[in-house]
């Protein structure tokens, strides 16, 4: 198994960095197995390439527009995948559709591709997300461990860190 978590967004506009912070939660909070990578993409688009590339599974968490309500989790795999990227739903799909383009040239491309989409609130200057982003980062992280799971792979809780008093 070879699977890669990738989060993007920009962590300087609130809730479009939800994406990073997710799979910034999900390694604190769990230890990957062999085979699973996390990785913080931010904005990166071709800068991308060679990690996407030959992936069993690509499972990508990002911020996207939907008239869903704000802190709303859309799984968006199989088939949808060509509409996603038909339609402009995510500041960061064009570079992703280009990394995926290229990598299908290559033959290179991932075996399958799931991207779980936050829908925004706040999208203003700013470092933290809102509480409809927490909310919505909290239920992708639950998403990412159910496409986890149904790949047959269970995740340990990472150990606390040590708190440095003494």
């Amino acid at each position: 198994m070879n699977v890669l978590i990738l989060g993007l967004g920009n962590l300087l506009l609130s809730d479009e960095g939800v994406g990073v912070h997710a799979v910034t939660a999900l390694g604190e909070r769990f230890r990957m197995p062999d085979g699973v990578e996390i990785l913080d993409g931010g904005t990166s688009g071709m800068d991308l390439l060679d990690s996407i590339a030959k992936r069993d599974h690509l499972i990508v968490c990002d911020a996207i527009r939907s008239d869903a309500r704000p802190g709303s989790v859309q799984r968006i795999d199989g088939d949808s995948i060509a509409a996603f990227f038909a339609t402009r739903i995510s500041p960061h799909q064009l570079g992703l559709s280009e990394v995926l383009a290229n990598l299908e040239l290559l033959g290179e491309r991932p075996g399958r591709v799931t991207i779980i989409g936050v829908v925004p609130e706040d999208l203003r200057l700013g470092t933290e997300l809102s509480a409809a982003g927490r909310e919505g980062m909290e239920k992708s992280i639950e998403f990412i461990l159910d496409d986890l799971a149904a790949m047959g792979v269970q995740l340990a809780s990472a150990p606390l860190a040590a708190t440095g008093t003494g």
